[in-house]
C-alpha cells in the first residue's frame, strides 16, 4: 500500500495516507482545486485570515467537510503564529473558528484531543502539517511545524501533551508528515541554522551562509527522538512549491496565495 495517495469526492481532491485511514483515523490534506475563492479564482482556499471572501471560504470548508463526512460545526481550529503552543480540546471547543475567525483558539499551533468525531483543522501553505494518531486510545494530534515550530520542538510538545492528557505512549503513535515545502525549494540563512541546535544534519550548504533545509527530515528526527518507531512515521514527500498547480505555496507564489487544510479525527 502506497504511503500517500489521493481520492476525490464531489469534485474535492484530498491527499491521505491509506495506512492511517485503515486504522480508523479519518484525515486529509486538501488541494487547491475545486473551490470558490477570490484570492486565487476558483481555488479551494480554506483560511479566513488571508483576505479572501469569508462566505466563500466557509463554503469551501463545507465542501471539504461533506467530502470527509463530518459536520463543519464540530471542527476546531486555531490561529497559528509559527509558535510551539499545543492545546488540548474537548467537545466544549467544537466549532471554534470553523465559520468565523473571531472564535478560533488564539496564538496556538497545535491541537490534541481524545474525543471521537471532533475534527482538528489547521491551515498551511509550505509549512509542515504533522498528524499524531494513538492507535491504542484513539487520541489524535495535529501540529503546524514550520522552521520556527520545528526548532522549538512542537512535535515533541504535542507528544508530551498527549501523554500527559491521555496517557499516550510514543510507541503507540503513528505519525504522518503531510505535503509541504521540500528541501529542493526551501533555502534559509545562517540565523535559522544557528537556532537548530542538534539538527544541523538537516541543512545542506548552497552558497555563503545559505542552506537548503529539509523540514521533513527535521520532523522525522524529532519524532524518532521522542520515541515514535521509524516504521510508524509516514511521509507524503510532496513539495508544495514544486507542485503549486496542486497546492498553495507561500514561497512559490510570493506570499499572495490561499491555504490548504490538514484535518484529522477518529471515527
Amino acid at each position: 500500500m502506497a504511503d500517500f495517495a489521493f481520492k476525490e469526492r464531489n469534485g474535492i481532491r484530498i491527499g491521505y495516507f491509506p495506512a492511517l485511514e485503515k486504522m480508523g483515523f479519518i484525515h486529509g490534506f486538501t488541494c487547491r482545486m475545486g473551490g470558490e475563492s477570490d484570492i486565487c479564482p476558483g481555488a479551494l482556499n480554506m483560511a479566513l485570515h488571508v483576505g479572501d471572501d469569508p462566505e466563500k471560504v466557509v463554503r469551501n470548508r463545507e465542501k471539504v467537510a461533506a467530502a470527509m463526512s463530518f459536520s463543519l460545526d464540530q471542527a476546531v481550529t486555531c490561529a497559528q503564529v509559527h509558535g510551539s503552543l499545543v492545546v488540548a480540546v474537548t467537545e466544549k471547543e467544537a466549532g471554534r473558528g470553523s465559520r468565523n475567525f473571531a472564535s478560533t483558539i488564539p496564538d496556538t499551533d497545535g491541537l490534541v484531543t481524545d474525543c471521537k468525531r471532533l475534527p482538528l483543522m489547521l491551515f498551511y501553505a509550505d509549512c509542515v502539517p504533522v498528524m499524531l494518531a494513538d492507535t491504542v486510545s484513539g487520541a489524535v494530534g495535529l501540529v503546524h511545524a514550520g522552521w520556527r515550530g520545528s526548532v522549538a520542538r512542537i512535535v515533541d510538545k504535542g507528544i508530551a501533551l498527549m501523554k500527559a492528557q491521555f496517557g499516550s505512549r510514543p510507541e503507540h503513535l503513528t505519525a504522518a508528515i503531510g505535503p509541504s515545502i521540500g528541501a529542493c525549494c526551501y533555502e534559509v540563512d545562517r540565523r535559522v541554522l544557528e537556532q537548530a541546535v542538534g539538527m544541523e544534519a538537516c541543512f545542506r550548504p548552497t552558497w555563503k551562509d545559505h542552506y537548503q533545509l529539509d523540514l521533513w527530515e527535521m520532523n522525522r528526527w524529532e519524532l524518532l527522538a521522542a520515541g515514535v518507531p521509524e516504521k510508524q512515521i509516514l511521509i507524503a514527500r510532496f513539495c508544495t512549491a514544486c507542485h503549486h498547480d496542486l497546492y498553495f505555496s507561500y514561497r512559490a507564489e510570493h506570499g499572495h496565495t490561499g491555504r490548504m487544510a490538514a484535518i484529522i479525527y477518529k471515527k
